[in-house]
């Protein structure tokens, strides 16, 4: 019996939607990172060495793909000045048989990252009333002159006053960068900003495409983060009228170089492990002296992390890398960038607010934070109701509440003042929401967990953003009168707040998930509301609704900490150009204090609450005490080596990444790190001995110590004194801790350890330490 046609187009049909529900028969590629450690020429190599570096990947990933021309179409880069390794596009089972390669370190997935000013360097005491006094280190240190600051982040606006060049001499004849740029967007260097690149291969390959293929920045991040660090000294600075005075970074008169590896999210990331490393090899090669890096993910194994290992390779070079810790606090043990050789930096206040007063009447206001350049008219009072009870029918309380978009009723927030309430979405997105429903003006009232830290943000209506328990208060307010009305004042600039510094809520926190014996984050430095230049690419609030454009502005997070901390090693750098990175690092940390200007012995955290090694680290700042420690804690690059051997890395993996042999120490222990800050993740019943060594690099001098031992740990030192007859001298000393009985500490408990002089030097080391 024979087909009919329609049987026959039933079987066509069948077998066409077989073949279109079968599984692809081929792999999905991804991009990777193969390390391989070091490279054997020196960090100025010829091109006969980049080329032989170069064929050398090919030739490596060509003996497991099959031919060297498959390997040069799967690779996008090759790290070949001073880091040697390639990113490349691979099968997962690709990924398993490079591993077992004998010369291969590690091979991971080339991870995405996240982006993590007129008054914060007067608060930090290098000026005064504008004035610049004979003691600061801006003129111990000619303002960083010369010094390189390199910056990867999302670019720079060449064209800001940061970066003007006007009374700067030529550029020094050391640096061996380029100023990479198109022939349409106009970029252009200048003997302040000395050099420029981007880096996009890793961001393509996630992306699908080159979303930008020039150092302008579009986001604003870059701009603001470099300026921090190195921007020129610019009169008139100010955000919307507010905040009035010269812009400066730390090292205003540095050389500073935009290294642009980050661009529009992509999945909640901006950066990628495979373009980072290319700009650390690149900055490496190219001479800087310092760079920053306002960027961080989740931590990782030291070998599968390209940030940990770009910045090895950086500090080996002598470059010292300072990095932000991340924007994920308050919670505990969230730090980023947590890698012993870098400066790990915290965020917390200054003493200026931009506030913005919500007044009930008479005898009641709540005093709150904005930036906005709109206002209500003077002294009309306005209707001020929860944004829940505008809400469109349907829409859940609790997305109301946050003002989220398509939750609001026009006909009854119209002429009102919203109370929104702070988290899930964008703070500003909140405010364009409630205006877009005809609200007059919105205050926001922060969540329990942000506690005390509201934020000066660019908002499109008149907005105060206040305290949780101001909101708290706020809200039982509205519930008790069902006639409430309010008047949100013109935003005006205060200075002298007390109490500051206090921890940012954002900033994220210790211990340290990938090695528990090191303290992080570092140090604690300015992050919240810092005025430094910005793009003319994007608006305040970085929404496609907002068309205002301003050469300066206020951001909040370890992204703007990072760079201030950065500026001052500048100056470090500038004054002791043959300082390691880590003696530099012991400078910032060991003259770091920790009482806030309303003198509590230990600043406090957004909730008012004390504040703990686990959130400021060492302390906050002190850059004038930072250029004459007295002591220092040094390390060289194999005292990081034994870490890694103290952690377990194997003989093989150790040559490989320092591209020599290396016998490990019998004891290499994690305690034993010549680290400025002691800690001890477990105690046990009987102690520890942790051994230090201090180098004098001020006068001669006797230094006795002085402790303040955790509660239920005995803490001895011994020699309990030290003398020095000249600078250089090195002396080590022993700090045995012990529990005490029966106060074991069963969670973390703080002391602190400190060298004094008695003429002005106080080298000042906290200790950490739990009982397991």
């Amino acid at each position: 019996m024979g087909f009919s046609v329609s049987s026959h187009l039933q079987l066509l049909l069948f077998v066409l939607l077989s073949s279109a529900l079968q599984t692809p028969t081929f792999a999905l590629k991804k991009p990777y990172i193969v390390y391989l450690g070091s490279h054997s020429h020196g960090t100025n190599p010829t091109s006969a060495d980049i080329g032989s570096a170069t064929n050398s990947h090919y030739s490596l990933l060509g003996s497991l793909l099959g031919s060297t021309e498959k390997a040069e179409r799967s690779i996008f880069y090759s790290y070949t000045r001073c880091i040697n390794g390639f990113a490349a596009l691979l099968e997962e089972d690709q990924v398993g048989e490079i591993a077992k390669h004998p010369d291969v370190i590690s091979v991971f997935p080339s991870k995405g990252r996240k982006l993590h000013t007129t008054r914060s360097w007067e608060f930090m005491r290098l000026e005064r009333d504008g004035a610049i006094p004979s003691k600061s280190i801006w003129n111990k240190a000619r303002y960083g002159e010369d010094t390189i600051i390199a910056n990867l982040d999302t670019g720079v606006w060449p064209e800001s006053k940061s970066f003007s060049d006007e009374g700067i001499g030529p550029v020094p004849s050391r640096w061996r960068g380029i100023c990479q740029h198109n022939s349409t967007d106009g970029f252009r260097c200048n003997r302040k900003l000395i050099g420029a690149r981007y880096f996009n291969q890793g961001y393509a390959a996630y992306a699908g495409s080159l979303v930008f293929n020039s150092v302008r920045d579009s986001e604003g991040h870059g701009t603001h983060t470099l300026s921090t660090a190195g921007g020129s000294f610019v009169k008139g600075a100010h955000v919307f009228r507010q905040g009035k005075g010269t812009a400066k970074g730390g090292s205003p008169r540095a050389r500073v170089v935009a290294y642009k590896v980050c661009g529009p999210p992509i999945d909640g990331h901006e950066c990628f492990d495979a373009d980072i490393l290319a700009a650390y090899d690149a900055a490496i090669g190219d001479g800087v002296d310092v760079i920053s890096m306002s960027l961080g993910g989740d931590p990782a194994d030291f070998f599968e992390d390209g940030i940990a290992i770009g910045s090895f390779h950086a500090v080996q070079s002598g470059i010292t890398v300072v990095a932000s810790a991340g924007n994920s606090g308050p919670s505990p043990a969230t730090v980023s960038n947590a890698s012993p050789w870098l400066i790990t930096v915290g965020a917390s206040t200054i003493d200026r607010e931009f506030t913005s007063y919500v007044s009930l009447g008479p005898k009641m206001h709540f005093k709150g934070a904005s930036l906005s350049d709109k206002a209500l008219p003077e002294e009309k009072f306005y209707p001020i109701i929860r944004a829940a009870d505008a809400k469109l029918p349907g829409a859940p309380d609790v997305d109301a509440d946050l003002c989220k978009e398509g939750t609001l009723d026009p006909q009854k927030a119209k002429e009102k003042i919203l109370l929104c309430l702070r988290g899930d979405n964008a703070r500003v997105d909140k405010g364009q929401n409630a205006a877009s429903a005809g609200a007059v003006g919105m205050v926001l009232a922060n969540d329990e967990a942000n506690g005390n830290d509201i934020t000066a943000d660019a908002h499109v209506l008149p907005t105060s953003h206040i305290t949780y328990e101001d909101g708290q208060a706020l809200y039982a307010y509205i519930k008790s009168n069902k006639a409430a009305m309010a008047y949100i004042t013109r935003v005006k600039t205060e200075l002298g707040i007390k109490p500051a510094p206090f921890m940012a809520s954002f900033s994220s926190r210790g211990p340290n998930m990938i090695e528990e014996g090191i303290l992080k984050p570092d140090i604690t430095a300015p992050g919240a509301n810092i005025i430094a230049a910005f793009t003319k690419a994007a608006s305040p609030t970085d929404q496609p609704y907002d068309k205002r454009r301003t050469p300066f502005i206020t951001m909040s997070g370890t992204s703007m900490s990072c760079p201030h901390v950065a500026g001052v090693v500048g100056l470090l750098k500038t004054m002791y150009p043959h300082w390691s990175p880590s003696a530099i690092k012991s400078a910032i940390m060991t003259t770091a204090r920790t009482r806030d200007n309303n003198n509590n012995e230990t600043m406090l955290d957004a909730s008012f609450k004390r504040a703990t090694p686990f959130d400021y680290g060492s302390g906050h700042i002190r850059p004038n005490r930072a250029m004459d420690p007295g002591l220092i804690y040094d390390l060289s690059v194999d005292d990081y080596v034994n870490l890694l051997c103290a952690e377990g890395y194997n003989r093989s993996q150790i040559a490989v990444f320092t591209n020599k042999t290396y016998a490990c120490p019998e004891k290499a222990r994690v305690a034993d790190l010549n680290y400025p800050s002691i800690t001890v993740p477990n105690l046990g019943d009987k102690g520890i001995v942790v051994n230090r060594w201090v180098k004098n690099v001020g006068p001669p001098g006797t230094y006795t110590s002085r402790v303040r031992a955790p509660v239920g740990v005995s803490v001895k030192v011994s020699p309990a004194v030290l003398t020095f007859e000249r600078a250089g001298e090195e002396k080590t000393f022993k700090v045995v801790l012990k529990p005490k009985e029966p106060q074991k500490p069963l969670d973390y408990v703080f002391g602190e350890l400190v060298w004094s002089d008695g003429k002005g030097h106080v080298v000042r080391s906290p200790i950490t330490v739990k009982h397991v």
